[in-house]
């Protein structure tokens, strides 16, 4: 039962992600439901890109405001906000990958986790 509830929380946490990152206008962006695999560090990844550093920047803003505004909740951790061409932000249950658009192509983190469900989203 436990495991149900903070599997609730952690897509909540995911949903709210997504919105930053719609916000903004993320490109493809794309929720990797890990909960089914075994070692797994997180219940979800979730990914976009754009295509300068600048939207690289603004998209983790947002998702970090957007997550503030709603659960109260900081990242753990955050990597990569000096260059702008890869942000991570851990929200331990929820990884926020942020690229931008060559680096999301070279790292490929969708086909090294091939076994998780993903989802696309649209932005608005």
């Amino acid at each position: 039962m436990v495991k149900n509830k903070k599997s609730g929380l952690s897509t909540h946490l995911s949903e709210v992600v997504i919105h930053g990152m719609q916000e903004k206008k993320g490109n493809e962006i794309a929720r990797l439901d890990l909960r089914n695999i075994h070692s797994s560090l997180a219940d979800y990844f979730v990914i976009c890109h754009a295509d300068s550093a600048v939207q690289v920047h603004a998209l983790a803003r947002s998702v970090e405001e957007e997550v503030y505004k709603v659960l109260k909740q900081e990242p753990w951790r955050k990597e990569g906000l000096e260059h702008g061409e890869w942000i991570l932000l851990d929200f331990v249950d929820v990884v926020v990958h942020i690229f931008k658009t060559d680096k999301r192509k070279h790292f490929g983190i969708e086909d090294l986790w091939g076994d998780a469900e993903t989802e696309y989203y649209q932005s608005a």
